[in-house]
């Protein structure tokens, strides 16, 4: 089990997935592995990197702001005090994995600046990106990042695109994505960036005062959401229901799946939450379901089909 881990693992940080993300998750809490994942320093950001609330439904928490698209790539934080310092992934918002070396030398490849025009300590956000012509190309980015080697991790085809800038530069988020562009960077508001995977839009309130006169959730700014469109899911067969224990010990139901793929990954179980969701979607053993990824990662069934 240990070398199909490790093999999992190593392919995942390869941008070659042979499991998804909640059947890894499953057996390596069952093995205590954490299979190939590279260790890191933890590294404290400045700033909070605050998540942005994924809302669905056409009744958005406020309309208007400026819109830019939802880049789905590898979020990361770059710290310069004129030049780059420091840098980690987004982690929990509070603290990532320190991948500073990593960095600077996607600055020295040209890929984000390697130092500002101005004194000052700054944190810069952004997405780094892969382009989506790339199969598994989230994938793809956030394992670059993950990568023990360096030459091998210069070789991925990347981009750096940013959203982000603290302490603010200016009154208004849109002029601070301005300066970043004459700094050099590539921001949100330069370009649709289809080219990229993209899984929404961002709704943002352009002022800072009225932003921030919103305030925050303990998780969320109000004045910023992703809006998302519901995937239809795709379509497979519930060849069977099993019993999982929870690492909390609560004991759940999960469908076995007839194996199928959802947005570049291989879905073979998905969770069922308890028995009033399975009543609630009217489920049988062998009946066609409608299967998508939770947030772009968990499988979920949302629906039975009747043929």
């Amino acid at each position: 089990m240990k070398e199909l881990l490790d093999k999992a693992s190593a392919a995942y940080y390869a941008g070659n997935p042979i499991m998804s993300d909640e059947e890894f998750d499953a057996l390596a809490t069952d093995y205590a592995t954490i299979g190939a994942t590279p260790t890191k320093s933890k590294s404290q950001h400045p700033y909070p990197m605050w998540s942005l609330s994924k809302i669905y439904t056409e009744d958005p928490p406020f309309t208007g702001g400026i819109k830019s698209p939802k880049l789905d790539g590898a979020a990361i934080r770059l710290t310069y005090s004129t030049k780059l310092s420091s840098g980690a992934t987004r982690g929990n918002g509070i603290i990532g994995e320190g991948i500073t070396d990593l960095l600077k030398n996607y600055a020295y490849k040209g890929i984000l600046p390697i130092q500002l025009p101005i004194a000052g300590i700054y944190q810069i956000v952004g997405e780094m990106v892969a382009p989506k012509h790339i199969k598994n190309s989230r994938n793809y980015a956030a394992g670059a990042l993950n990568l023990k080697s360096i030459p091998e991790a210069m070789e991925r085809d990347l981009t750096f695109i940013a959203y982000g800038v603290e302490p603010h530069l200016s009154t208004s988020w849109s002029s601070d994505m301005a300066v970043l562009r004459n700094w050099g960077f590539n921001t949100v508001l330069d370009s649709d960036w289809d080219q990229f995977p993209q899984d929404g839009t961002v709704y943002r309130i352009d002022n800072y005062a009225e932003f921030n006169a919103m305030g925050y959730t303990s998780k969320h700014p109000r004045g910023a959401y992703a809006h998302k469109v519901q995937s239809e899911g795709i379509i497979t067969t519930l060849v069977d229901v099993v019993w999982s224990v929870g690492r909390s010990g609560i004991v759940s139901p999960v469908a076995i799946l007839e194996p199928v793929e959802v947005e570049d990954a291989i879905v073979s179980k998905a969770t069922l939450h308890n028995m009033a969701y399975i009543n609630a979607l009217n489920l049988d053993i062998g009946c066609k379901v409608r299967v998508i990824r939770s947030g772009g990662v968990i499988p979920r069934i949302i629906g039975r089909v009747d043929e």
